[in-house]
């Protein structure tokens, strides 16, 4: 029993209280056939954590209720609806909006618009580390569609303890570090693609791996601009590199090339042309070959420029459906910076399990 109490008071006594259980109401719709009396409603009139009214005396007193059960607020003490909207407002970040009001102590929150979403897993923990209070969240760094589900607060009692709350709002510290999630825009609109293989060149064999690329760049309202085939040369390959950029594209995907094979020579023209090397590597599975780089802004130019992602594709995104390439993709669209550490942690999960069919991103991978 919560230190607030629960009591039995009289309905005419009961304004401002909360109710501990639904009140349910029957009014009558007529008989049927054989005379019996038939309910034309029947239903909770007043649900569970309902702060009475004086305009619901006299609607209580004709369901039979003389008396109510209600838990009697103290000083410093919330009604779970009150203190969920509390809980709501460490999560919304950028792109991130209340559905509807709180009821039962719960809040649903949407994804304003479509973008990735961003999670502080560390904070969030220390949120859910306090008793009586609770946020639930999907999956953070996956793509969202605006009006998607992103996360749920809720309050376990009817009441809560304020200091409870205030608890929960000092580990979000949203003060200093900002809510707890976000959705971020995507902002990449255009891509170069460099086809490697001397096969590929001399067109001995088909290029099938820029098809597959465009696609899963499109679904996040990316356009390939920009082709090469320069072979395997990694002089060829690094010039290639500059033209694209010399196109200004928002970011630049080599394909093939990428083990460690003596002639295969993306990783090293990619470092060649100029580009930071966040990884080279990844542990995941399919995926494990990935390369991700920036070529940072040059000094002299625009101060908002974003660095431009290049990355190297290794050739398992030709032919299965979800690798490392997935998992990074959103983010480098929404133009997040990614760390060594963030593909450190896609190790966890990082083992695709070709489900037949594959129901990817709807699946423990990653």
């Amino acid at each position: 029993m919560s230190e607030s109490g629960m009591r039995l008071v009289a309905t005419k006594d009961a304004v401002g209280h909360v109710l501990c259980h639904d009140m349910t109401q029957i009014l009558p719709g007529g008989t049927d056939a054989d005379g019996n009396e038939l309910p034309r409603y029947k239903g909770a009139r007043f649900r569970k954590g309902h702060v009475v009214t004086a305009e619901d005396v006299p609607v209580l007193l004709s369901m039979g209720k003389a008396h109510l059960y209600v838990w009697q607020k103290r000083p410093g003490w919330l009604h779970e609806d009150e203190a969920a909207g509390r809980m709501a407002a460490l999560c919304l970040g950028e792109g991130c909006v209340t559905a509807g009001e709180p009821r039962e102590g719960k809040i649903t929150i949407n994804a304003a618009h479509d973008g990735v979403f961003l999670v502080d897993s560390e904070r969030l923990a220390a949120v859910n580390s306090v008793d009586q209070v609770m946020v639930a969240t999907r999956r953070g760094n996956f793509g969202v569609r605006a009006g998607d589900a992103l996360a749920g607060t809720r309050v376990i009692p009817l009441v809560i303890d304020g200091v409870v709350v205030a608890r929960a709002e000092a580990a979000a510290d949203v003060a200093a570090h900002g809510p707890l999630m976000r959705v971020a825009p995507y902002v990449m609109r255009t891509a170069a693609v460099i086809a490697t293989g001397s096969e590929v060149k001399s067109g001995l064999i088909e290029d099938r791996f820029t098809p597959v690329v465009e696609r899963k760049l499109a679904r996040f309202g990316v356009r390939v601009t920009w082709h090469a085939t320069p072979g395997d040369n990694m002089e060829d390959v690094v010039a290639a590199i500059g033209e694209a950029r010399a196109t200004g594209v928002d970011m630049v995907l080599c394909t093939g090339g990428m083990s460690v094979d003596p002639d295969d020579n993306t990783p090293g023209a990619i470092r060649r042309a100029g580009a930071r090397v966040v990884t080279y590597g990844a542990p995941v599975l399919p995926g494990a070959m990935l390369l991700v780089g920036y070529f940072d802004p040059d000094a002299a130019g625009e101060k908002d420029a974003r660095p431009v992602p290049v990355v190297g594709l290794p050739g398992c995104v030709m032919y299965s459906k979800a690798t490392v390439f997935d998992l990074a993709l959103p983010r480098l669209v929404a133009g997040v910076p990614l760390e060594k550490r963030d593909f450190v942690a896609m190790g966890e999960g990082g083992l695709c399990l070709g489900c037949d069919p594959c129901t990817f991103p709807h699946c423990p991978f990653a």
